[in-house]
């Protein structure tokens, strides 16, 4: 009598094999060109956008300062490089461009589509000026639409809901608060 173990040793696995199906090997062909083309054309748009947004990788941040970064404005899942004396937070619609869009960072239809302006004085310091209908949050105190208070390295901003961390790069705020002092600038 042939026990299972025999007629197992007598199947040939070759021969288990399922017939090709090259319509199906045809679609997957160009399937995989397709996304390949789609990773080629995102690599090379990458540059363009690591200037303004960075994706933040796990909990070991380090806040990325270079020679062009002023201050770095770190939300939960992105963090925008404040590389001008001068930007605007907000939304960006088809009709609104602003420097740094919050709806990276969440929801953002609370949002005012101009929320905020975020200016470097001459003397180093940082100021945030509400220009959006809400309040916002700094380190927990409201700030009303029109008024304007001072940034703090490690101070907290609170956008209708979204929380962000500003943090300031130390080395090159003093290079322009030397600079301002050689050129005897006034301060703002």
């Amino acid at each position: 009598m042939l026990t299972f173990s025999d007629a197992e040793d007598l199947i040939n696995d070759n021969e288990l094999t399922e017939p090709r199906d090259e319509a199906l090997e045809t679609e997957l062909a160009l399937a995989d060109r397709k996304s390949k083309k789609e990773i080629r054309s995102l690599e090379n748009e990458l540059d363009r956008w690591s200037v303004l947004v960075d994706s933040l990788s796990g909990i070991g941040f380090s806040p990325g300062f270079d020679a062009q970064t002023l201050a770095v404005i770190r939300g939960r899942m992105v963090r925008f490089l404040m590389r001008s004396r001068e930007i605007v937070l907000g939304r960006t619609t088809k009709d609104t461009t602003v420097d740094v869009d919050l709806s990276h960072e969440g929801p953002a239809c609370k949002v005012s589509r101009k929320q905020g302006t975020i200016k470097l004085r001459s003397n180093g310091d940082f100021f945030i000026t509400n220009e959006g209908k809400r309040p916002l949050y700094i380190d927990g105190r409201p700030l009303l639409c029109g008024h304007k208070t001072r940034l703090n390295d490690n101070c907290v901003i609170e956008i209708s809901n979204l929380r962000f961390v500003f943090l300031i790069n130390h080395d090159f705020i003093n290079a322009v608060r030397q600079e301002s002092a050689k050129m005897n600038i006034p301060l703002n």
